[in-house]
């Protein structure tokens, strides 16, 4: 019998016990690899913003608002290709209340800004002759011909299971009431970290219905004609309203991503924290089956030694087991992790990103798991003495 049959023999001994330790470390692995996509997606969202456009938001806060006066005043500004108008909506799906997915009012110029990374894909025909805004894709005719019109974003209709033409009901948190509105166009994400989950409408619509002509808007987005002017024009924009009640701040929309992020405090460090917590707990537990299995066996090894297996092999054999045993736990875990979890929807953050670096770094935390644990347990067994260790024999 060679010393791998040997190893395969010794796991089965005890099924129960080696299958419930794989399993441990496959649900820790599983665990580390969706908690590190969490880290990679938060970083993926901040790759979101392209360099040629800048976000105007209020100076105090992101939730509070600024005038619609100030957008003139923006276009205004030498190196301003375009502006638009953004508030964000927070309504849900009645039907799903918990299927939480991100809504944007935008006024005519808000989608041709996104050209370069939305494409639309499904568009309803247009009732007649309709006026675009300059640049717009002529496939949303439909869409800028009805004030209650949206786009949805791809995922997000396969996930609700809506139709083109189909006329919905999302339920408003910020805005109460019951905004209906009808599907015009679907959209497709050329980039990866815009995502797919998104419903955009008609600025026009929230501002007579839910904000009563109020004058007020949440951002303003800024195309650039020379996004090396990028710096310049935010100094400029936030000097003109410095004085004003209600003062800007300028940012890449790549730094006003970051803010999102940062709005979840400490809990990407948390999420770190967790990971490794994970990953050393799942340690002792292989660590302790490990000695456990090595204290029930020592007058076996004291027989093979009796046969003639050298020291240096014991230790072989018992360090292998450790790592059989983690490094198939950590392979299933972390692949059941890229395979069960990529793309899963985030809300307003891209979909969920599991790298197959995070999956490679997985696996070696596996076999460094089994390496470190069948470590002393393998020490002590080469170390017995067959004297000593036969006196064990039952």
């Amino acid at each position: 019998m060679n010393l791998l049959a040997l190893v395969f023999v010794n796991l089965g001994r005890n099924k129960i016990r080696t299958a419930l330790t794989l399993m441990s470390v496959m649900v820790a692995l599983f665990l580390f690899c969706a908690l590190r996509g969490v880290l990679d997606t938060l970083q993926e969202s901040i790759k979101a913003g392209a360099e040629t456009r800048l976000v105007v938001r209020n100076a105090v806060s992101l939730v509070q608002p600024l005038p619609q006066s100030y957008k003139p005043r923006l276009e205004a500004i030498p190196g301003v290709a375009r502006v638009a108008k953004s508030n964000w909506f927070g309504g849900q799906d009645p039907n799903d209340a918990k299927g939480f997915f991100a809504q944007f009012a935008g006024d005519d110029d808000y989608i041709p800004i996104y050209n370069d990374d939305v494409e639309i894909v499904e568009a309803s025909a247009a009732p007649g002759p309709v006026a675009l805004p300059r640049g717009a894709d002529p496939r949303l005719a439909a869409y800028y011909a009805e004030q209650t019109a949206c786009i949805v974003g791809r995922e997000l209709m396969t996930r609700k299971g809506w139709k083109l033409g189909q006329t919905i009901t999302i339920s408003g948190t910020i805005y109460p009431g019951d905004w209906p509105m009808t599907i015009r166009a679907v959209y497709r994400a050329k980039q990866k970290n815009f995502g797919e989950q998104t419903l955009l409408f008609h600025y026009t619509y929230l501002e007579q219905k839910g904000m009563g002509g109020s004058g007020l808007v949440g951002i303003y987005i800024l195309q650039l004609a020379d996004p090396q002017r990028a710096g310049d024009i935010a100094k400029t924009v936030d000097a003109m309203f410095l004085n004003s009640s209600f003062a800007t701040l300028t940012e890449s929309s790549q730094a006003f991503q970051a803010g999102f992020v940062s709005m979840y405090g400490n809990v990407p460090f948390l999420i770190g924290l967790l990971g490794i917590a994970v990953v050393f707990a799942i340690l002792l537990v292989a660590a302790n089956t490990m000695v456990m299995a090595m204290r029930e066996r020592v007058s076996e090894f004291g027989v093979l030694k009796t046969l003639g297996f050298e020291d240096g092999t014991i230790f072989t054999m018992v360090l292998v087991e450790a790592a059989i045993i983690t490094l198939g736990g950590g392979i299933v875990g972390a692949l059941a992790a890229k395979y069960m979890l990529a793309g899963v929807n985030l809300g307003f953050l891209p979909p969920l990103t599991i790298y197959w670096s995070t999956i490679a770094t997985g696996i070696v935390i596996a076999l460094v798991i089994g390496a470190v644990s069948g470590l002393v347990p393998a020490w002590q067994a080469s170390r017995l003495v067959i004297v000593d260790a036969l006196r064990r024999v039952d």
